[in-house]
């Protein structure tokens, strides 16, 4: 019984700074798409590896300082050190501008971010180092502990940022870590060692710290005190918010009432504006929206002809519609004004049906308007469950500016946006029903648009549509271009009524089935009888035009990197449109990548380069050739899977969570497998991985047809199915690095720590790398680079084999 209580507070202060090391991971990319852009936030990913490697590095190079008797000190110190240091970083986030165009100060800026969002990943390091490396207890029990506390800590992000802020959500990690230092000093190891000053007051007045940090959190969480100062490229003023929400799926703030012009998408130039009463919607501090005031009369919201966005309300004969994505509301108010009597508003976000039927139902009566009812879902996978069908399916600027301005990165890949996704849309169409789509681009940069024509000209393909043109619409006011396009060729009575709504309002035809199209590219794109011929017409282009599919789902970067060194890069960047966001965001990934390759020398190979000095050069060689292997292999496959987990899931919190809980789980149990299963013959490791690249070579082969099959399903499901797909993966890679570390410790244990830090560089290096990958060719691509690593694996590991064996027999 004693024995319990003594490793009792072990085990629970191990499992709760592991979960709060996957929570503070998954809430800063939550944050992140606040302050920066939600591409970004694989560098989260990045560092919290270079971090974990970094602490890890740490304790081997101090390790006469970490004296197993004094290990309570020394563990609780850490976690109480992570607490702290976890407030430090997100304070230091909150202020800081990462959106500045690529250079030298926004190099600064963001090593600054770096190191300074590191820090709680380091103690967490030291944490899990010293757990592994000093405890006395059974090492499977104490991994396993570390991996259930990091696999429960993925699912309680998602929790807590339900219930608070993102802000508040990494106070309440910090008192976890806190916490977690209370149980450490009560774990029975004795001792303190001297000469460590600001460590022993730390530890002294550990129940100080945790009733600061408490108090601290719990009056944020009232208060919401500490907030974004900068939010993307701006000031965020408070006093001019009215409410403001956070959960796992976006941070939604709403304005101050105000009576200004109508906020518009794309007016027509002969509308003539009087000032209504209406509030800002703002999602994650980008993607604005509006909120009418609105006491049930439609018309008062006659200004809703003027917008573009609106285009396809002329049509004859429409009665059902759809709106993807609700917002403040207004689309599906345009649906009532132009005379729909049923609509229904397709929103994954929960919030803003809350605020429409609860908090603002008096300032905007749109719950209360006949005919509208909403559902709580993502859009794709309720169109792929229903079995209702309308006449107009309407999609407006859906992209919660997660990569518009800036490209398109891990975890802001959009499944709306995809052959496959606009394929279920026209499915759930009426015969004569039409699908509007409505993005910005720039004027006088109209082939912009070509992306969202190509993406309607390969959909329609995907249904045997031969002549694609004679399906498709499209005008623009302004910044906006609205393309309306139907299963069925348009009749002369429905081109009718869009050109002369076209003509009424003053919107410029980019595209006709019986004229020419805006430009000779557009017209090659919207004439393409076949898959082959829109590749030809999109290939013509500087920009990336072709149509976007699950496999490679990057709608919002045109950016041809095959291209790049064929145009002026200075004057394209000076541009208006995609390509100057897109170039400065290429060039922005380039530099986190150079970050964290400095960053992994200057603490990781460099320290550590002593170590391997000593060995042969065979094991040298040998052993840095498998661990970097395996570092890069592993990260691949992770990012890979993110990525098409995200689409699948329909938000990228669901997938990183999703993701990382699966495959900590499946890769932990791997790893304590092959304690029982020792890979260490020859036949045994080409076996294990011949079989480990094959099941990841085969996953483009099916799972993309598994996961349209089941697109239909709940999200539980979806879920399920997903931990499924990523647990026999993360099983067979869980062999990778105890195998390789016991094949190198059976020839000479002292380089075992540089093979360590190889590991752990090679797979922050691969993170950013991962993500090139993707965006140039595709998901499936990078997912075979990772197989490709794990089939190389048996060169440098049967070179150990036969080292250790030849080792064996000269000793005989």
């Amino acid at each position: 019984m004693q024995k319990v209580a003594q490793r009792l507070p072990f085990y629970v202060g191990l499992g709760l700074i592991t979960a709060a090391t996957l929570m503070l991971q998954i809430v800063e990319t939550r944050i992140i798409s606040v302050t920066s852009w939600y591409h970004l936030a694989f560098f989260v990913i990045s560092i919290a590896m270079f971090g974990l490697t970094a602490g890890a590095v740490w304790v081997y190079l101090r390790s006469e300082a970490y004296r197993p008797a004094q290990l309570s000190y020394h563990l609780s110190v850490a976690s109480l050190g992570f607490a702290v240091a976890t407030v430090f970083a997100v304070l230091v986030q909150l202020t800081i501008v990462t959106s500045l165009p690529a250079s030298v100060m926004s190099f600064v800026v963001w090593a600054e971010f770096a190191v300074a969002l590191s820090l709680p990943f380091f103690f967490s390091g030291i944490v899990v180092s010293l757990a592994l490396t000093r405890s006395p207890y059974p090492i499977g029990i104490v991994y396993g502990v570390d991996l259930l506390g990091a696999a429960l800590g993925c699912l309680g992000a998602l929790a807590l940022l339900n219930l608070i802020s993102g802000p508040s959500a990494v106070l309440w990690i910090a008192v976890l870590g806190a916490a977690a230092g209370l149980f450490f000093a009560g774990a029975g190891f004795e001792g303190m060692p001297p000469g460590q000053p600001v460590a022993a007051k730390l530890f002294r007045h550990r129940w100080v710290v945790l009733g600061c940090l408490a108090a601290l959190a719990a009056a944020n969480s009232a208060t919401e005190s500490i907030r974004p100062t900068i939010v993307k490229d701006g000031i965020e003023h408070p006093e001019t918010i009215a409410y403001e929400k956070w959960n796992s799926f976006s941070r939604i703030t709403v304005g101050q009432s105000e009576k200004s012009s109508p906020m518009l998408w794309g007016p027509s130039s002969r509308f003539a504006p009087e000032p209504i009463e209406q509030r800002s919607m703002n999602i994650d501090g980008g993607a604005g929206t509006a909120v009418y005031r609105f006491s049930r009369d439609l018309e008062e919201l006659a200004f809703l002809r003027y917008d573009v966005t609106n285009l396809a309300y002329a049509l004859p004969g429409l009665q059902t519609g759809a709106v993807i994505g609700v917002g403040g509301g207004r689309d599906l108010l345009a649906a009532r004004l132009f005379g729909l009597p049923e609509v229904v508003g397709v929103e994954i976000n929960p919030i803003f049906i809350d605020l429409l039927k609860g908090r603002f139902s008096n300032y905007t009566a749109i719950s209360r308007q006949p005919g509208i009812t909403f559902e709580v879902d993502e859009a794709r996978s309720w169109f792929a469950r229903t079995d209702r069908a309308f006449d107009i399916i309407q999609m407006s600027l859906i992209d919660t500016w997660a990569a518009t301005g800036a490209g398109a990165f891990t975890l802001s890949e959009n499944g709306l946006y995809t052959v496959e996704a606009w394929r279920i849309f026209l499915e759930r169409l009426t015969p004569g029903g039409v699908f509007t789509v409505s993005r910005w681009y720039a004027p006088g940069e109209v082939n912009e648009t070509g992306r969202m024509v190509s993406l309607a000209v390969a959909a329609l393909q995907a249904l045997g549509v031969t002549d694609p043109k004679r399906h498709l619409f499209m005008a623009s006011s302004g910044h906006v271009a609205s393309l309306v396009m139907s299963r069925s060729p348009l009749s002369d009575q429905g081109l009718h009524a869009a050109r002369k709504a076209a003509e009424t309002y003053a919107f410029s035809v980019l595209l006709d089935p019986q004229a020419p199209a805006a430009s000779p590219l557009l017209e090659s794109i919207a004439s393409a009888p076949d898959h082959e011929a829109l590749e030809r017409a999109t290939r013509a282009s500087y920009l990336d035009l072709s149509a976007p599919t699950d496999a490679r789902p990057f709608f919002f970067n045109q950016l041809r990197l095959d291209r790049l060194l064929d145009q002026n890069i200075l004057a394209m960047a000076s541009r208006p449109g995609v390509y100057g966001g897109n170039l400065s965001a290429t060039l922005t990934l380039a530099m986190l990548i150079l970050i964290s390759a400095v960053l992994v020398a200057a603490t990781i190979i460099v320290p550590l380069r002593s170590t391997v000095l000593a060995a042969s050069s065979t094991l040298a060689i040998a052993g840095t050739a498998y661990f970097a292997l395996i570092g890069i292999g592993f990260m691949m496959v992770e990012i890979a899977l993110l990525q098409r987990i995200s689409v699948f899931l329909g938000h990228p919190v669901y997938a990183l969570s999703v993701v990382l809980f699966s495959l900590i789980l499946s890769t932990g149990l791997g790893s304590l497998a092959s304690e029982r299963a020792k890979l260490g013959s020859g036949p045994q490791l080409v076996g294990w991985s011949a079989l480990t690249s094959l099941y990841l070579l085969a996953l483009p082969l099916w799972l993309p047809e598994l996961l349209l099959q089941l697109e239909s399903a709940s999200l539980l499901v979806r879920a399920g199915l997903a931990v499924l797909v990523l647990a026999p993966a993360g099983f067979l890679m869980g062999f990778g690095f105890p195998t390789g570390m016991r094949l190198v410790a059976m020839i000479d244990a002292r380089p075992t720590p540089w093979f360590w830090g190889i590991n752990g560089a090679a797979g922050v290096l691969a993170a950013s790398i991962a993500v090139l990958t993707s965006i140039e060719f595709g998901i499936d691509t990078t997912l075979r680079v990772g197989a490709a690593c794990y089939l190389l694996l048996p060169g440098p590991a049967l070179l150990l084999v036969r080292f250790r064996l030849r080792g064996k027999t000269m000793l005989q």
